[in-house]
């Protein structure tokens, strides 16, 4: 990312404008989040999802390319008593390595280059959810390189076990249910599946 990017993305979490709540394919899925474990919330911006792991039990981590948004992610989080290993790290220059966490977050980011070394930093039973912008979403990003086609979160982690998708794409009434948005809970296989 760009020192450009970096200092855009400063100037609006500095502007307090931006607010986060969990993403809603964690907080619908919750029960699948495991007893224990490590957990990262990747490009986390303020952390919502952060706290909901580290209120869980899971050893969390959250990186964000945005110092004030660990700042603040920081100061909500000792606020609630929770502890969360936040860093400032670009996710693209440097992603999680193999084999690191149970369970990682994204919410609201896409870069699919990223896509093989988030499957491949899933411990074996580890869980990946991801929720972001489709095409057809209002208000979200322009570029189609930062939205996905319909059903793409399928495509770009075929190598997982699909334990929740949701995407409504342009089905029925587009004044009900989730518009612009998809969702996905994928889970890396046990090592004794990946044998048979």
């Amino acid at each position: 990312m760009s020192d450009a990017d970096r200092e855009r993305w400063d100037a609006r979490y500095r502007s307090g404008l931006l607010t986060q709540t969990p993403a809603a394919v964690l907080t619908a899925n919750h029960h699948l989040l495991p007893a224990g474990g490590r957990a990262l919330d990747l490009a986390c911006g303020l952390g919502a999802n952060a706290r909901v792991l580290a209120a869980a039990g899971l050893d969390t981590h959250a990186w964000d390319v945005s110092p004030v948004a660990v700042g603040q992610l920081d100061a909500h989080a000792a606020a609630a008593g929770l502890t969360v290993h936040s860093a400032v790290r670009d996710v693209l220059l440097a992603p999680p390595p193999p084999a690191s966490f149970d369970v990682i977050v994204v919410a609201r980011f896409l870069d699919r280059a990223l896509c093989p070394a988030l499957a491949a930093a899933l411990r074996p039973g580890g869980l990946l959810f991801y929720e972001t912008f489709t095409r057809l979403a209002r208000g979200g990003p322009t570029n189609p390189d930062w939205s996905l086609a319909e059903s793409e979160l399928l495509a770009l982690f075929a190598g997982l076990a699909v334990r929740f998708h949701r995407d409504d794409w342009d089905t029925g009434d587009p004044a009900l249910g989730l518009r612009g948005f998809a969702q996905f809970v994928g889970q890396r296989p046990h090592a004794a599946e990946t044998r048979r």
